[in-house]
């Protein structure tokens, strides 16, 4: 019996197996060969059943015998003793100067490092979608754009109602003036002062915060035309980082269901400014945000 090499297959038994099935298949084909002929070109009719059946016991005799021994080579050739999960780029591993080309190696390690990455991008994508808490719309794909686009119904509450819910708001906090105003339509902007503090600039559509601008008490709001600024940020960085900061609390405090209460939890953020020139400190920071809302 031959040797049997490293990959764990014995060759001669293998070489043997396929002269093996070869065989098979011929006696097989004679088989069939003698069912095809029959009992023609017999003398007589006991002759010709007499001859027809020796004929095909000793062919299916020999069908029985090259079956038997394919089954005993079948057991003698071995398996691999590796597995390859790459299918053909498995054979890369009989090259015998594995070490100057190490292929094989470098292929299982980029299959295990794209399993994982597949693992962890299933992970993340899972862990997106329970966000529940987002500003933007959600991404417009090839399909979604041919939907008509349906206008939420916290962006279209009554005028009378957000001016029901602001006047509540104002009179939570006595140091805190709330004055509504509707220079394009229905769009509310909203000019908060903080006692002798700040001035602060909320555009909003309906009861959803847009965004905001705050500037010191003393500064101008108004353009030339007699308008509030809404675009021009104060000249002292002071305000220019309570601004950042308020930017900052509207994209936290996002609760569409509940526009009100959005609202009224970002004006009693705003009002721990009350103190900003009492305390040596920041009242509110990013920290502080982030420790409150979680």
């Amino acid at each position: 019996m031959a040797d049997v090499v490293n990959v764990g297959v014995n060759l001669d038994a293998f070489s043997h197996a396929i002269n093996g099935i070869q065989a098979l298949r011929s006696s097989v084909s004679r088989v069939f060969e003698s069912l095809k002929d029959g009992m023609k070109n017999r003398e007589t009719l006991e002759g010709r059943e007499k001859q027809f059946i020796a004929e095909f016991q000793d062919n299916l005799q020999a069908v029985n015998r090259d079956l038997n021994e394919l089954e005993r080579l079948s057991g003698l050739v071995g398996r691999p003793s590796e597995s390859h999960p790459l299918h053909n780029s498995g054979l890369l591993s009989l090259d015998p100067v594995q070490d100057k080309t190490p292929l094989y190696s470098q292929l299982l390690q980029a299959y295990k490092w794209s399993n994982k990455l597949q693992y962890h991008a299933g992970l993340a994508s899972s862990l997106l979608n329970q966000q529940s808490l987002k500003r933007s719309a959600n991404q417009m794909g090839a399909s979604a754009k041919r939907r008509p686009k349906v206008q939420p119904s916290t962006l279209v509450l009554p005028p009378q109602y957000v001016d029901d819910v602001i006047s509540r708001i104002g009179r939570m906090f006595p140091d805190m003036t709330i004055e509504l105003f509707r220079p394009n339509g229905t769009s509310a902007v909203l000019l908060v002062t903080l006692g002798k503090v700040l001035k602060a600039i909320v555009v909003m559509r309906s009861l959803f915060i847009d965004r905001t601008v705050v500037r010191g008490f003393n500064e101008n709001i108004h353009n030339e035309d007699g308008k509030l600024d809404i675009w021009t940020k104060s000249q002292y960085q002071v305000f220019q980082k309570v601004t950042d900061h308020a930017t900052t609390a509207l994209l936290h405090y996002q609760l569409p269901q509940m526009p009100d209460v959005v609202v009224r939890s970002f004006m009693t953020w705003l009002q721990r400014y009350t103190k900003l020139f009492l305390s040596l400190s920041p009242p509110v920071s990013l920290s502080d945000l982030v420790t409150e809302i979680h």
